[in-house]
């Protein structure tokens, strides 16, 4: 989990955006809005893939920033000495036929580092389909929590996965301004990362 200042969210009060931005300060003014009698209901949102973000409010300001999530520091790495580098390999467990040992047995470097270069070729052969599938499922995230109620979201939605721009946006435009500007931002991230036109 990235770092709590680090990541990006919006924090919405019923329809209205109330915070978007870094978590912490995110969370500073919903814990105000709450305070202050906001009776809505709050949604927070990762702002990368639309995730919800439990935040517990109970106590002080103070209090509920120190319970927000951390990464812990990253050591520093100790002197290196004679031998192969630690990367960090965990070890697990891989299940496969006698025959497909048997070929990676053969290969250059041995089973490991065939493994390896397999997964980071795949890696980088799906890395633009990979973001454009989450960025998709950042969007139906999205919908789902916010505009499921709203007159048009099938339609908006069915628009939306056909990469009809100009359906989607007519049937959003009578949306809460704030839910469909949102909403907005996340389909075009979409859409740029499919190539739709």
């Amino acid at each position: 989990m990235p770092h709590r200042d680090n990541l990006a969210c919006s924090a919405f009060v019923g329809n209205r955006l109330i915070a978007d931005g870094a978590l912490a300060d995110v969370v500073r003014a919903a814990k105000r809005a709450l305070d202050a009698g906001a009776r809505d209901p709050m949604l927070i949102f990762d702002n990368h893939d639309s995730r919800q973000i439990e935040v517990d409010f109970r106590g002080t300001e103070h209090q509920v920033l120190a319970r927000l999530p951390q990464v812990e520091a990253v050591p520093e790495p100790a002197a290196r000495g004679p031998g192969r580098p630690k990367l960090g390999v965990v070890p697990r467990e891989v299940t496969l036929l006698p025959r497909h040992w048997d070929w990676l047995g053969e290969q250059p470097g041995g089973a490991s580092a065939m493994l390896r270069r397999l997964v980071e070729q795949a890696l980088r052969g799906h890395g633009a389909k990979d973001r454009a599938r989450h960025a998709m499922e950042a969007v139906d995230r999205f919908m789902l929590a916010m505009t499921g109620d709203f007159a048009g979201h099938e339609e908006a939605s069915r628009a939306f996965y056909r990469r009809d721009r100009e359906r989607f946006i007519a049937l959003t435009e009578p949306w809460p301004v704030d839910v469909r500007d949102h909403l907005r931002r996340l389909a075009t991230v979409s859409w740029d990362e499919t190539g739709a036109n």
